[in-house]
């Protein structure tokens, strides 16, 4: 999925990221009826526009908001105002918080606050829903819009931390891994396969045939061996065998 992040030309952008993510092409809303509720008291908190060109217009907006290179306001205070704003558009039938929250990533790459898209705030969101659905409420409805962007902060700044921690335990184990390789396997090990292995937490032998260019039967070698020092552990899956590195997996789920 290929996304332009110097300038969002039009809001195909998160309609691409909503239809990655739900695997379908049903575009923005052009139905009525969609209401957001309270999960314990059934209770109707908010209405979100409806007529299909009313949800154009906005989306044309927000468009706008993003590319706009005339306010000077700091990006991060930018992105709690259009992360509000797309959450009210709710433009999509399903998959509008978690679009959203790409959107925020990508915004921050657009706006060279971040090289790769490591900054994810699911987590601190998921942690803190109760104020988060209260605080778009209130924006709505009390114009708080100065608790809703701390909020937002402190989430950019809570989970800033967490991936640097978690980036730095992830470079420890790979320099671990690598020590352990050298000591226990010297004639399979190589610093492009235990790179291999930290691309992410699982492969199989197609996959490192193709990155290290080898011969199905020396790939199925090397990540037996893996597995034999304690590196990999092997799961079968259907009739196909994936080499799971648990360490980094544990690491990437906290």
């Amino acid at each position: 999925m290929l996304i332009t992040y110097k300038k969002w030309y039009n809001y195909s952008a998160p309609i691409k990221v909503q239809s990655e993510l739900e695997q379908n092409d049903a575009g923005t809303r052009t139905l009525p009826g969609t209401l957001l509720k309270n999960g314990l008291t059934g209770e109707i908190i908010y209405t979100p526009p409806d007529n299909r060109d009313t949800i154009h217009n906005l989306m044309k907006n927000f468009e706008n908001f993003i590319n706009s290179q005339e306010d000077d306001s700091p990006v991060l205070i930018k992105l709690a105002i259009q992360h509000y704003q797309f959450e009210s558009i709710h433009p999509f039938y399903d998959g509008n918080g978690r679009t959203g929250r790409i959107v925020n990533v990508l915004y921050l790459m657009m706006n060279n606050l971040l090289e790769n898209p490591i900054l994810y705030l699911s987590g601190y969101i998921i942690k803190n829903k109760t104020d988060y659905y209260r605080l778009l409420q209130e924006v709505r409805t009390k114009n708080n819009w100065e608790e809703w962007i701390i909020y937002i902060l402190k989430g950019i700044e809570q989970t800033s931390r967490e991936a640097i921690d978690k980036i730095n335990n992830i470079n420890t184990l790979f320099d671990k891994t690598i020590e352990v390789a050298k000591k226990k396997s010297p004639r399979v090990y190589s610093k492009e396969l235990i790179e291999h292995l930290f691309v992410q937490p699982y492969t199989k032998i197609e996959y490192v045939t193709t990155a290290l260019e080898l011969e199905r039967r020396t790939a199925s070698k090397y990540l037996q061996e893996m597995e034999r020092i304690g590196i990999l552990e092997s799961q079968t899956i259907w009739k196909e065998v994936i080499y799971v590195n648990p360490r980094l997996y544990e690491l990437l789920k906290k």
